[in-house]
């Protein structure tokens, strides 16, 4: 009974709420869009989202360098997210939630999701550590600086405080690009990036791509940080990222909207990969 009501009341004849339909139509058509891209169009848009977090980077390193103040170098920070949103550009970790919801509805496959998030994070480090390494050379004065937050990754132990900043690391950015998509407003998406980027760079927590370029800094300007311990930090980072994004955001997303997936994939052609053209 309540059910029927609901749906009288609503806009639409669907399982559940007309604005919760619409929000997971726009997550699975833009998870779509992501999965049947061509690898070139992959790594492309991954090097320019190097770029623009490197910007952010590079927007941290100045507040930081002149203030000493994390948290409003955290607000600058926001800039590089800002510009990767506008740029429509590619974030490993903001491809957890949507990707993640087409490929449960059976719009793409697990081996699309793998080539996305293979070469998004490739590139994302390749574009990040070239950027990095241009301003470095541009701006030497900032190598204390950025020696000192590259030494609070690598120095962490691996324990349960620094797999806890993993996982905030990687629900946070989820749940940004969440927000993003939730909405058409404009300064509304902005706000959201805003308050992603703050609380991933203030506080700061753990993020494979984000800290990965602060560490390549470090390097460049000659810290004595080497690429082995960057490799392992990076390495329980990408891991307890990915549980954070998927399991706290994309899992619990799934299952609010699971009738709308299953009509979904009655809906799905039989391949995934034959649902569009790459």
């Amino acid at each position: 009974m309540s059910e029927e009501r609901r749906r009288e009341l609503g806009e639409s004849d669907a399982p559940l709420e007309h604005d919760l339909k619409e929000s997971f139509d726009r997550t699975v058509g833009q998870g779509a869009e992501r999965l049947h891209r061509t690898m070139r169009n992959i790594l492309v848009t991954g090097i320019f989202g190097g770029f623009e977090v490197g910007l952010g980077i590079m927007a941290y390193l100045a507040v930081l360098h002149e203030t000493g103040n994390h948290l409003i170098a955290g607000l600058a920070f926001s800039m590089g997210l800002i510009a990767l949103l506008l740029a429509h550009s590619e974030l490993f970790t903001e491809n957890f939630l949507m990707p993640v919801a087409a490929v449960a509805a059976k719009e793409a496959s697990f081996t699309q999701l793998a080539k996305l998030w293979g070469g998004t994070l490739v590139s994302n480090l390749v574009g990040g550590w070239i950027f990095v390494w241009i301003v470095m050379v541009a701006f030497p004065e900032w190598s204390t600086v950025v020696s000192e937050s590259a030494h609070h990754f690598t120095d962490a132990p691996l324990n349960l405080q620094s797999i806890a900043l993993a996982v905030l690391g990687g629900s946070t950015i989820t749940l940004m690009s969440r927000m993003q998509q939730g909405t058409d407003n404009d300064v509304a998406r902005i706000a959201a990036t805003v308050i992603g980027g703050f609380l991933l760079a203030a506080l700061p927590l753990f993020h494979s791509i984000l800290d990965s370029l602060l560490i390549f800094a470090a390097i460049h300007s000659g810290a004595d940080i080497s690429y082995t311990q960057w490799l392992g930090w990076f390495g329980y980072t990408l891991l307890f990222n990915v549980l954070g994004g998927i399991i706290l955001v994309t899992l619990l997303r799934l299952v609010r909207t699971k009738e709308l997936i299953d009509k979904r994939r009655r809906e799905a052609p039989t391949d995934p990969d034959a649902a569009r053209n790459p």
